[in-house]
């Protein structure tokens, strides 16, 4: 009895130890099969309906779509990943499909984002179109344009560009263009509020520094929320709807936080998960 209750005990604190080493790495925010993880707020909408079934998970994909949409009426979407995180790489694999839904804008065709230091959903109103946040922006190519992925917008928000507060909406990286449907990989480092890196294909295409709450491009949210010059250390991450149908295969982040005070482990990690 006293062997199998120390074997048990041993099990036990293996389990334990390697669930913690786990949640200090790799994150699979998206878990392949459902959205229990995840919050949906859409625009004219309460939070937590998700309307139109615009999220959904099939074949093992995270799928954005409008099928059930007579018009887009500006319904933008975000899907929430259910907790906060402060320092963090993400990796978001996505492509976008089919047809842009009818009546987004033209600006929508291709265009979707994945957020970062968002605003609790819980806080936005009903009638808000974006939370508060950085968006780094994701654009599909037309076949036509160059239009560059992984850009900078600012809802509700400010950054440093070049040692400078940068007051524009958006700020293009310098990414190639990715046309039709393929799959694209990109990933945004995230150290609270000292640096973003936004990168494709392990290039660093565009970096800022000090994102703070301030500025427009955000409307109807509660003005108790957004408290111009507010240091963005942490917040939520969020997927758009924006009318134009995308799909997300991998969505999973690398908790920074427990290195972030240490530049030498941090780099180290660094290294190591950018070759991943």
């Amino acid at each position: 009895m006293k062997l199998k209750s120390i074997t048990f005990t041993l099990l036990f604190l293996s389990f334990f130890i390697l669930n913690a080493n786990a949640q200090k790495g790799w994150i699979n925010l998206f878990n392949g099969k459902d959205l229990k993880d995840w919050n949906i707020k859409i625009a004219k909408h309460e939070y937590k309906e998700n309307y139109a079934n615009t999220f959904r998970v099939e074949n093992g994909l995270m799928k954005v779509s409008y099928d059930g949409y007579n018009e887009f009426d500006q319904q933008y979407g975000h899907i929430f990943y259910k907790k906060p995180f402060s320092a963090y790489l993400l990796k978001v694999t996505y492509r976008f499909v089919g047809e842009q839904a009818k009546g987004g804008e033209g600006w929508a065709t291709r265009n979707s984002g994945a957020m970062l230091h968002c605003q609790d959903p819980a806080t936005m109103l009903k009638d808000q179109d974006f939370p508060i946040s950085i968006e780094g922006q994701i654009l599909g190519g037309d076949g036509e344009h160059e239009r560059h992925t992984s850009n900078v917008c600012t809802p509700g928000t400010l950054i440093n560009y070049n040692g400078k507060l940068f007051t524009p909406h958006c700020l293009d990286s310098k990414s190639k263009t990715y046309a039709g449907d393929q799959w694209v990989t990109a990933e945004f480092l995230v150290l609270g509020d000292s640096v973003i890196k936004h990168i494709i294909e392990g290039e660093v295409v565009l970096e800022y520094t000090k994102p703070q709450i301030g500025g427009g491009n955000v409307s109807n949210f509660d003005p108790k929320v957004k408290i111009d010059g507010k240091a963005l250390t942490s917040g939520y991450i969020s997927l758009q709807s924006e009318s134009h149908p995308i799909e997300f295969k991998t969505v999973k982040l690398y908790d920074l936080e427990p290195y972030q005070k240490n530049k030498a482990k941090l780099d180290k990690v660094l290294a190591k998960i950018l070759k991943e």
